[in-house]
């Protein structure tokens, strides 16, 4: 085994995971793929691709042998996502893994305001006792997906008041982990939050993407308790509704505002801001 890769990145097939494994290949680096479905994945140079998912232990064994660096992207969201991610943080001990760099959530804590976080303070917590040396990579709300708040009507809907966040780029987000992967033991034992340039309500964020697409975009912000009545109507379980709701309680909570300089001082480049975004993705 002293041939292959010894960096492995999860969810090269994503957003996040794919922007580290195209920045790792960019600079010549070896890498492994460790994929759910190998046919979706992207060739890139030195990047063989493995089978491999957080539920599947022994594939994830498998895959995982030889690696000494592993990039793990959080699993999806789902009832079992702690489970997974324990049965995965397993595996990787079992073939040896050095190092983990885990995607986590901003203000992670086991009684966070945004539920789905709770699940990110679980699963440090697990890689802190399972004896891997670890960096945590704390993502803030991701920039990305700010657009897509927008209802058919041209509203930002949610109990997020005047709170602010500091939301990040996914693209930010991947050049710094893979910074952080080529010399992880620089970054060894490390929680990083990782945000955006500055802190915006989501009237600011309407206000952005009114300007940018030349449209009227606006925030309506509802009561918790309306907040739970619109989305009753989707079916979707109760976590699920819960963690859509709580988005927005944790924006309103002022828990994401400060911004961090984590971006710049890992990778020299300070990052984006959404009208940089907007203006750079199609409508």
């Amino acid at each position: 085994m002293s041939s292959a890769p010894t960096i492995a990145i999860t969810g090269a097939t994503g957003v996040v995971g794919g922007h580290v494994a195209r920045e790792l290949a960019h600079r010549g680096v070896p890498q492994r793929l460790l994929v759910r479905t190998p046919d979706t994945a992207r060739q890139l140079p030195a990047a063989p691709v493995f089978r491999s998912s957080y539920s599947d232990q022994d594939a994830a064994r498998s895959a995982l042998e030889g690696v000494d660096t592993l990039f793990m992207v959080s699993a999806h969201e789902s009832p079992d996502r702690i489970d997974q991610h324990r049965s995965f943080v397993d595996a990787a001990v079992s073939a040896g893994v050095t190092h983990i760099v885990y995607t986590s959530f901003a203000a992670a804590a086991p009684d966070a305001t945004f539920t789905l976080a709770r699940d990110h303070w679980a699963t440090e917590q697990y890689i802190r006792a399972s004896g891997l040396t670890w960096t945590f990579l704390r993502d803030s709300f991701y920039l990305d997906f700010m657009e897509a708040l927008v209802g058919d009507d041209g509203v930002i809907r949610g109990p997020a008041g005047q709170g602010r966040t500091s939301f990040v780029a996914r693209a930010d987000v991947g050049r710094t982990a893979a910074a952080t992967i080529l010399d992880p033991s620089a970054r060894a034992g490390r929680v990083y939050d990782l945000t955006g340039p500055v802190a915006l309500t989501l009237a600011e964020v309407a206000a952005t993407i009114g300007r940018i697409r030349g449209r009227d975009v606006t925030f309506h912000d509802e009561t918790t308790e309306e907040a739970y009545a619109s989305r009753a109507s989707y079916g979707a379980p109760g976590w699920q509704v819960d963690a859509w709701v709580t988005t927005y309680t944790a924006i309103r909570s002022n828990i994401m505002a400060p911004v961090s300089s984590a971006i710049e001082d890992i990778t020299g480049r300070a990052p984006i801001d959404l009208e940089t975004h907007l203006r750079s993705t199609p409508r």
